[in-house]
């Protein structure tokens, strides 16, 4: 016979790794299997700094304005080769921009405009900032979106390290139920896991500003970013004896 139980357990971990108690769903086969959940929360450090390049240029000519703005991104990205640092470009676009023209009541077409945005990160800030030095003034230059995030090589052997613990987390609370019944716990028949991480921007004040150009700047101690909050939760099934 099938009994469905409701525990709920408190578990506290030691270091970096922590186990929650949470409420939590388990089965007892009285024939063969035990299925219960585990779950892990841990942090990664966040190890890499990273900033976005937009060049915006607007010209009444498409042909002139893509070829400005594809010119502006080739200066900054020759300079970034010689830059330990990693690239991805985010946006290319180029578009009919119009405004409201409050005097004639209708929408008045300024230009052609074209973006083309990039994403550039590296491991140290003083990179970031030796980028920013070289563009900072250029026309049509701008920067946003400054932040902190975990590598992925950072976060893999974190999260698998997490993963291992909630597996452990399972056993243990397979172990309590089948002891419950008198019976005891085998193998490991299946589990199916999920994970979940908060890995948040963190901004400067007074640095980002989408309506100027790109500025000069010195984070000092102005860039402070929590660890990444990482969570793993597993649904496991035991043999039971």
């Amino acid at each position: 016979m099938k009994k469905t139980l409701i525990w709920i357990a408190s578990v506290i971990g030691t270091a970096a790794v922590l186990t929650l108690g949470l409420e939590y769903f388990y089965k007892l086969d009285s024939n063969r299997t035990i299925t219960v959940s585990g779950e892990c929360l841990t942090t990664a450090p966040k190890d890499r700094t990273a900033i976005t390049i937009r060049v915006q240029v607007l010209d009444k000519n498409a042909a002139v304005s893509m070829k400005r703005a594809s010119g502006k991104m080739e200066e900054i990205t020759k300079f970034l080769k010689t830059q330990d640092v990693e690239v991805q470009t985010t946006r290319f676009d180029s578009y009919e921009k119009t405004e409201w023209n409050n005097t004639l009541q209708k929408s008045v077409t300024m230009g052609i405009e074209t973006t083309i945005a990039i994403e550039v990160s590296a491991k140290k800030t003083e990179t970031i900032e030796a980028i920013l030095a070289k563009f900072a003034g250029t026309a049509d230059v701008y920067s946003e979106n400054l932040r902190m995030f975990t590598s992925a090589e950072t976060m893999k052997p974190i999260m698998e390290k997490c993963l291992g613990t909630a597996i452990k987390n399972a056993r243990e609370r397979a172990n309590a139920m089948a002891k419950s019944e008198n019976r005891k716990i085998g193998k490991l028949l299946s589990a199916q896991y999920f994970s979940s991480s908060s890995d948040n921007d963190v901004q400067v004040a007074n640095f980002m500003n989408r309506a100027t150009k790109m500025e000069s700047a010195s984070f000092g101690g102005g860039l402070v970013s929590k660890d990444t909050e990482i969570s793993v939760g597993v649904g496991a099934v035991f043999e039971i004896k």
